[in-house]
């Protein structure tokens, strides 16, 4: 389906043409006419996918369209991390760049004068407030945020803000919104805790629901089986031998990265770490360092698996296996971005096959298992309780990782995956934009119009690295 064949307004169809967007995703499909048509939404759809775009085209649409109040926070964005939250402000001035619509973001680890521009721009009553919960409440309990005229509030990765434990401040800010509202709830995942939220928060949802999407054909993957032991070993081989720039390496946990890390760097490995320890000045600069090729490697816990927007990773090494499977997803869709090739690693420890042969039976297909390098004892012995979908002794194909014969896996998903790489960003050329902190609400001139767009051409909008 086509943007145009949507009930868009005008300026948004304008906006979309001059960032070269002409064809919706499956999650902008289906999901901005239901917003369009008043109803609240629970959509199951993981990051990259363009959902982004599906909750603000929509809703900057009808801003416009209805003549909200110019002099209040009409809608209430919220994310789970500061890296979100700027990607969605990014996002929303260029889709909102031909409206006189304004936009804040509001998020912690700031300074005095960034601290400052916030309070502004809520006290002046921005249109669409993106926010992450802790950082809003903070404000809101200072006194001098109303929002008692939001007509949309957007919970944006809930899953992720509840694994974070922002339950109660979401709870603490749904009570300041007025109770006629229109609520939109985006997950990647669909756990107990996301349906309670959704029952207690939504009015009659709409609901969507989107299989989680299979990493791209551009993608190498492959699978080291080792032990524990012998994994520094074989991720330094990987480094010398394939790549050691532009790499991220996944660890399990916050000890896992800072041991990681300081054993690398010992080692003359250009290294630098991330995980939610750290100050978020630090990790600006970490990111920033990484961004601008500074640093070579990046260890990180699943902080970075979602909401990071870097097109040029070449490599990506699981050194622990993710718990869950959307997780892998996650972490190796941040190589191979931009149409480009990537190559994902994964080690897997004795402790870990069970794990990783839930991945293999969620992708379809078995990973391809490397070699260890020359020099390191030998590997584990296969078993085939780590066998995705091994046959039972009647012949027919188990459901789980149980003891029994065979070696065989499911046949590959049918159907092109999805390609997670396109970010909504600024239209070209553009001037200065008014969607500022100040409350600023209208752009320099008059907004242009165009009332013959090409019908043809064009990509799609889907987010940019998802965030965490």
């Amino acid at each position: 389906m086509k943007f145009e064949d949507l009930d868009l307004s005008d300026e948004v169809l304008d906006a979309l043409w001059d960032m070269h967007f002409d064809e919706c995703t499956p999650i902008q499909e289906k999901a901005i006419p239901e917003i369009l048509a008043g109803r609240d939404l629970i959509a199951c759809a993981q990051t990259g996918t363009g959902k982004t775009a599906a909750y603000l085209l929509p809703v900057i649409s009808k801003l416009y369209t209805e003549n909200a109040p110019t002099d209040a926070i009409n809608c209430v964005v919220m994310a789970p991390t500061r890296e979100l939250a700027q990607q969605i402000d990014r996002q929303m001035e260029g889709f909102s760049y031909f409206l006189p619509i304004s936009s804040v973001a509001v998020y912690g680890g700031t300074d005095g004068k960034t601290f400052a521009q916030q309070q502004r721009g809520l006290k002046l009553g921005a249109d669409v407030v993106i926010a992450t919960p802790g950082r809003l409440l903070a404000h809101l309990q200072m006194g001098y945020v109303d929002l008692s005229k939001v007509s949309f509030f957007v919970l944006d990765e809930a899953d992720r803000m509840l694994d974070m434990g922002f339950y109660d401040d979401i709870m603490q800010v749904v009570k300041h919104l007025p109770a006629q509202r229109q609520t939109l709830l985006f997950s990647a995942t669909m756990p107990p805790k996301i349906q309670k939220l959704a029952k207690t928060i939504l009015t009659d949802p709409a609901e969507i629901k989107l299989a989680v999407s299979k990493p791209g054909e551009n993608i190498d993957q492959s699978a080291v089986v080792c032990y524990e032991t012998q994994k520094l070993s074989v991720l330094k081989h990987l480094f010398d031998n394939f790549h050691k720039k532009r790499v991220i390496v996944f660890a399990a946990s916050k000890l896992n990265v800072k041991d990681l890390t300081r054993t690398l760097r010992r080692d003359k490995y250009n290294v630098a770490e991330i995980h939610s320890d750290l100050e978020q000045a630090r990790r600006d600069e970490v990111m920033h360092d990484f961004r601008s090729g500074r640093v070579d490697i990046l260890i990180a816990t699943d902080i970075v698996a979602r909401g990071i927007d870097i097109d040029d990773i070449s490599m990506v090494v699981n050194y622990d296996v993710p718990r869950e499977a959307e997780d892998y997803v996650h972490r190796i869709g941040r190589t191979a971005r931009a149409g480009a090739d990537g190559k994902a690693v994964t080690l897997v420890g004795d402790k870990d096959r069970r794990a990783f042969a839930e991945i293999e039976r969620f992708l379809g297909k078995p990973v391809r298992r490397e070699e260890l390098p020359e020099g390191l004892a030998t590997a584990p012995a296969a078993s085939s309780r780590d066998t995705a979908g091994a046959p039972s002794r009647n012949g027919k194909r188990r459901q789980g990782p149980r003891r029994g014969k065979g070696n065989g896996a499911r046949p590959a998903a049918e159907g092109k995956p999805a390609n997670n790489n396109a970010e909504g960003t600024k239209p070209a050329e553009a001037k200065a934009v008014s969607n500022n902190a100040e409350g600023n609400r209208t752009a320099n001139g008059k907004p242009r119009r165009r009332h013959h767009r090409p019908k043809s051409g064009g990509g799609k909008v889907k987010d940019g690295s998802d965030r965490q």
